[in-house]
């Protein structure tokens, strides 16, 4: 029995041997040698840099997209907020117009007759219904503060005058008009120098 172990020990030390060399063949006809091999990992460490380069470009693509989509929605927003914007601007030399007929329209304690009193109520209940719709659709006169603000006021001249400051406004020439948040037309006035 002794005899049958040693034998087949060198049965397997046989095929090791055998399995060894095979594997050097094959290795040997592939041509590998460890140059190869580490040119294979550097190129293989290029393509993982080249992966993670091209990964980083589509994530700031990605974002870059996502906030151009979050401003066109803004934009679209206020374009749709503010779309009668332009209409009402155009609006506004009608209302100056109104307001200027009514006070053009002597009153009855002022010499007018009848017919201009009925006329003067026609125009004023005219202006009073572009008041209400003004106010329906967010439009309103620029507040008149007695301090001249360049945001809300366009000074066209600057008159002497003993009851106001400097800088005070004196007269407003022109009514300014804001639509929502944002000025239609600036007030025009006279500043006290």
């Amino acid at each position: 029995m002794a005899g049958n172990e040693r034998r087949r020990e060198d049965e397997i030390k046989l095929e090791e041997q055998e399995e060894m060399k095979e594997k050097e063949e094959v290795s040997g006809e592939e041509g590998e040698n460890p140059s190869e091999i580490s040119e294979e990992e550097s190129e293989l460490k290029k393509c993982k840099e080249e992966l993670q380069a091209c990964e980083d470009k589509y994530l700031r693509m990605h974002a870059e997209f996502e906030n151009i989509k979050k401003r066109m929605e803004r934009e679209k927003e206020k374009s749709v907020a503010y779309a009668q914007e332009q209409f009402a601007r155009d609006l506004l030399p009608v209302m100056d117009s109104l307001e200027l007929a009514l006070a053009s329209i002597p009153t009855p304690d002022e010499g007018g007759d009848e017919h201009l009193a009925k006329l003067r109520e026609g125009v004023q209940l005219t202006l009073d219904q572009f008041v209400k719709t003004f106010e329906k659709h967010h439009i309103k006169v620029v507040d008149i503060v007695e301090g001249f603000d360049p945001n809300f006021h366009d000074a066209v001249m600057q008159v002497e005058s003993d009851k106001h400051k400097s800088g005070q406004i004196v007269q407003v020439l022109q009514k300014g008009y804001m639509y929502k948040d944002r000025l239609l037309r600036p007030a025009m006035v006279s500043v006290a120098k």
